[in-house]
């Protein structure tokens, strides 16, 4: 083959392709890449900039710090969720149906869960969510105090069983494989507790060891919502006077996102 002839001296050298401007949006798209992949002790300031090939302290032009880039991370992925918009008949399945696609975000996104449980979702997607959220809650006939703790309470089962699961896979199969040989010695434990003494551990083993996620968030879920349902038919729904502070007092942690 022949040699690559050289550029004569003459000749400007290429220019170097223009940088990207740095925004709020691509600082948050790469912190959410750099979650995903490698998790959130790995999303610092000094890690992100390096990914920008910038340094650290531009970042500060267009984020606070890194509690200001975790809640606008988490408030960018709740546009995943879709919360339905409330049809009669159907009010009990449309909250099942808003619970299943925030798990689902959760579970898409690594260490996420870890981020909002402790955060109340107030940017610009997240308080349109909880607008939606309590409007589907309202639409099922709950009174008003039921319904902003009825938020709460899903989100907040939502949240922390997401965690749970996401923790128990974190580490890839190493990591699943100890979670079930735990279980299996939970399980044996359990079992080999005297029977007189303690009957319902013995009898409960089985279902308190089991590492069936999905199955475990549908009971759960179902039990909510029945308690929901049952609230509903106690009460007429009508406003008690209350409907202002009860909802202010709503701390739905890692949920009411709003739906794309």
């Amino acid at each position: 083959m022949p040699e690559e002839i050289p550029v004569p001296p003459w000749r400007r050298p290429k220019k170097a392709p223009p940088r990207m401007p740095l925004t709020q949006d691509r600082i948050v798209d790469t912190a959410l890449g750099i979650l995903d992949a490698e998790g959130l002790d790995a999303l610092s300031m000094r890690r992100l900039a390096q990914e920008l090939k910038t340094g650290h302290a531009s970042l500060y032009a267009h984020v606070g710090n890194r509690d200001e880039l975790l809640d606008l991370v988490f408030d960018l992925v709740l546009t995943e969720v879709e919360i339905p918009e409330p049809e009669p008949g159907r009010w009990a399945e449309q909250v099942k149906e808003m619970c299943r696609s925030l798990r689902r975000m959760f579970l898409a996104h690594r260490d996420l869960a870890r981020i909002a449980i402790d955060r109340v979702p107030l940017g610009p997607n997240g308080i349109m969510g909880m607008e939606r959220t309590l409007n589907l809650l309202r639409a099922g006939g709950l009174q008003d105090e039921l319904a902003a703790y009825g938020g709460d309470l899903l989100s907040t089962f939502v949240t922390a069983e997401a965690l749970e699961q996401s923790s128990r896979h974190s580490g890839a199969e190493q990591s699943e494989e100890q979670a079930g040989m735990f279980a299996d010695q939970l399980h044996g434990y359990l079992k080999s507790l005297p029977t007189a003494q303690f009957p319902n551990l013995v009898h409960l083993a089985g279902p308190i060891t089991s590492l069936d996620s999905d199955r475990r968030f549908e009971l759960g879920l179902e039990i909510i919502i029945a308690g929901l349902v049952a609230g509903a038919g106690a009460g007429d729904g009508a406003d008690d006077g209350g409907s202002n502070s009860a909802a202010a007092t709503v701390r739905p942690a890692g949920s009411t996102p709003v739906g794309s």
